[in-house]
């Protein structure tokens, strides 16, 4: 097998929000409770957080926040701050964007990468999301950046349909024929607070499945992303992921990474997996 490249972002690529813990959506699986964790930079104060960052030994960060009523996290904003973050330093900058439309595309082009969650069935996105989209505004999402030399990285939720997994399969056929060089799969945290805080997380064996499906599809390189169940879950399922021939894995125990290095050559990265 290749190498395995395990990401450990960490202090030195934090994620940061650009709207503090205020979101206009209320998704059924978040709640808005994935803001709380992220770092919040005082108004007006990105480039110092980023200039003080670099100081303090960081590599990059991601550019995330909740959605406003365009339902774009509203980076575009600090697109000046993004464009002198960029010229005054050498973080790489991942965002987490929404969806962007092609006034966004000035901006976009001092990002290293595109982070976009993909759902690929209509009634998954009105369930959980809430929202008036279908996979079609994804796609032309992709369409755009892909065609415009923009690197975006997909993100699918496995079990993501209130820890159903059924349309992940026909996403992956989706995004197989896009020009991406890394495709990321994350798995359901059933969290506490939201409408999903009491489904049950989808199962170890089901969720490689689509993880074996995903590794037989796609010839880039395929991640397993930061967000999925803790404790015993993880330890099973990261074990699976990496004999399936997984390319990067992230935040994975250290019992794994221990394992790990006796059946593969291991590589440890501080950064996030998309970059």
């Amino acid at each position: 097998m290749k190498k395995l490249k395990i990401y450990i972002p960490g202090i030195k690529f934090p994620s940061i929000s650009a709207t503090g813990n205020v979101c206009a959506l209320n998704c059924a699986h978040c709640g808005r409770h994935y803001l709380e964790g992220m770092r919040k930079p005082r108004k007006g104060g990105l480039v110092d957080f980023c200039l003080d960052l670099e100081r303090s030994g960081g590599v990059g960060c991601l550019l995330s926040g909740g959605m406003d009523a365009r339902l774009k996290v509203p980076l575009d904003f600090y697109a000046d701050e993004i464009k002198e973050i960029k010229e005054r330093t050498n973080l790489k900058l991942n965002a987490h964007v929404g969806f962007i439309d092609e006034n966004d595309l000035e901006w976009l082009r001092w990002v290293d990468v595109v982070s976009l969650d993909f759902v690929g069935d209509n009634e998954v996105i009105r369930r959980v999301y809430k929202i008036d989209k279908t996979v079609e505004d994804y796609l032309k999402i992709l369409d755009m950046l892909t065609e415009n030399g923009i690197r975006v990285a997909p993100h699918i939720t496995i079990g993501l349909d209130f820890g159903r997994i059924h349309w992940e399969y026909k996403a992956i056929d989706m995004l197989v024929e896009y020009p991406i060089d890394v495709l990321v799969l994350d798995v359901l945290i059933p969290t506490k607070g939201t409408e999903m805080e009491n489904v049950l997380k989808p199962s170890v064996e089901e969720s490689l499945k689509v993880v074996e499906y995903a590794r037989g599809r796609f010839d880039g390189e395929l991640s397993i992303g930061c967000m999925r169940p803790l404790g015993r879950w993880r330890l099973e399922f990261d074990r699976g992921a990496v004999l399936t021939g997984v390319d990067r894995l992230t935040n994975p125990p250290r019992r794994v990474i221990e394992w790990a290095k006796k059946i593969r050559d291991v590589e440890i990265i501080y950064e996030c997996c998309v970059m």
